[in-house]
């Protein structure tokens, strides 16, 4: 997708999730957001752009890590059910429940009946939440095993990226047909009338963003709710409070002014 079209269309969606949020915010509404997929899919950035405008205090982003000793003792969906949504605001799930549908089962990480336990609970438990009137939308970011292989690659050369990769990403390599076995079991299952799956096809990053943003945005139904903006006073007179010296503060180094200096001794000097 053109860099000029994909800033223009994304700016606009983002607008509207502003509006959204409003929307959500005024009537109290409860929003759950999932995000699935391949390692390396886009879920990550996706999610960001999501956020980049919206208040922290209405959208946040749930990412949990893997459990506790304890919580492996608990009912599967417990730890999960302290993120969900109070009224006005919307939670993105940065992986979900489903990590018992994907890296659990295909890495082992839990045995055949809890499996097969989950893919009947998740469908009733979602159930639940759509009964007590929480919006639920489901992605599952879709991208091919050379596009990821080629992610991989440009990620461990990035110095700004390379924490991305773990030894469990890279397992996603060698396991590509256990994953997209696990895939189709879990969408066999979990693919519901009242939670239904949402598959973003993700090889362009750039177009499974504003492919998703917009999806979202039209999918859930919300008016148009005018923000209110206070007014913002005039400044009144000066009272004549003299303020203590700047010097007697410690102020951050003017690391800008240095880097601007260097840039413009470089650009002056013709070799």
């Amino acid at each position: 997708m053109d860099l000029g079209v994909y800033e223009a269309e994304l700016r606009r969606l983002q607008t509207e999730l502003v509006a959204m949020q409003e929307w959500a915010r005024a009537t109290g509404a409860r929003v759950v957001v999932v995000f699935e997929g391949r390692d390396a899919a886009g879920k990550g950035s996706a999610i960001k752009r999501i956020t980049e405008y919206l208040s922290p205090r209405v959208a946040r982003i749930s990412a949990l890590p893997a459990p506790t000793d304890r919580e492996k003792t608990e009912w599967y969906f417990q730890r999960y059910v302290a993120h969900l949504p109070a009224a006005g605001e919307i939670v993105l799930f940065d992986r979900s429940w489903y990590n018992r549908a994907g890296v659990e089962r295909v890495m082992g990480f839990c045995s055949d009946e809890q499996h097969s336990r989950f893919l009947v609970q998740a469908p009733v438990f979602e159930q639940m939440l759509v009964d007590d009137g929480i919006v639920v939308r489901k992605y599952w970011f879709s991208v091919s095993d050379v596009e990821q292989e080629r992610r991989f690659r440009s990620r461990a050369k990035d110095p700004m990226r390379q924490w991305k990769l773990s030894p469990m990403d890279l397992e996603s390599i060698t396991r590509w047909e256990d994953y997209s076995q696990a895939k189709d079991e879990m969408m066999a299952a979990t693919d519901t009338a009242w939670a239904p799956w949402y598959v973003v096809e993700s090889e362009d990053k750039r177009s499974s963003r504003v492919n998703v943003i917009n999806h979202l945005l039209t999918s859930i139904p919300h008016d148009a709710v005018q923000p209110d903006v206070p007014p913002i006073p005039d400044r009144p007179a000066p009272r004549g409070y003299v303020r203590p010296p700047q010097a007697n503060q410690n102020y951050v180094p003017d690391h800008a002014a240095a880097v601007l200096a260097a840039h413009a001794a470089t650009a002056g000097d013709p070799s």
